[in-house]
């Protein structure tokens, strides 16, 4: 049930919330999250989902018939966002730890698509039939993420909420279909 809620109401409604009063094309979280204000709040959702997605990736790989290669990304995509969260986007004020802001959120988010093919793709192999909808959902969350980049031109709030809540709604998808 906890699961449950965190999947299908916190992070999605908290990841909503966070960005209420901005334009979800020409902004993005790094931006919102260094205002005077919102720094706790950023913070706070980067340690939620990134708990959630360490948790939940963690419980599927072990629930795997075999381990797929790759799940030393699991606790880099964490460390990443966590590095990301805590490290100051201030362009004008601080630019190298600006820079070294979007190198880790853009490595977290890597990590865990990546991660997130691995073991699709063992699944994949292990149960074709069963697993090839996750298959094409990856697919298609890469694609819409990639139409929404070319869209604002930036990695922007909209992307980051269609990638945030779309990948938690696979992982959580993925770890109901293998208990």
């Amino acid at each position: 049930m906890f699961l449950w809620f965190v999947t299908y109401i916190l992070i999605p409604v908290y990841t909503i919330l966070f960005v209420k009063g901005n334009n979800w094309l020409t902004t993005n979280f790094s931006v919102i999250g260094n205002r005077i204000g919102k720094k706790e709040a950023f913070v706070l959702w980067g340690l939620i989902v990134g708990i959630y997605f360490f948790w939940s990736l963690r419980m599927i790989v072990s629930h795997m018939p075999a381990e797929p290669y790759g799940t030393w990304l699991i606790p880099l995509a964490l460390v990443l966002l966590s590095c990301a969260v805590i490290t100051p986007y201030l362009p004008e004020v601080l630019p190298l730890k600006s820079f070294l802001h979007i190198i880790f959120a853009f490595m977290a988010s890597v990590c865990l698509m990546v991660c997130l093919c691995l073991i699709v793709w063992k699944l994949y192999k292990w149960n074709h039939e069963k697993y090839r909808p996750y298959l094409t959902g990856l697919a298609g969350i890469g694609i819409f993420s990639l139409f929404l980049l070319s869209l604002a031109g930036i990695i922007s709030s909209a992307l980051e909420i269609f990638f945030t809540i779309t990948s938690v709604l696979m992982v959580r998808r993925l770890y109901q279909s293998l208990v």
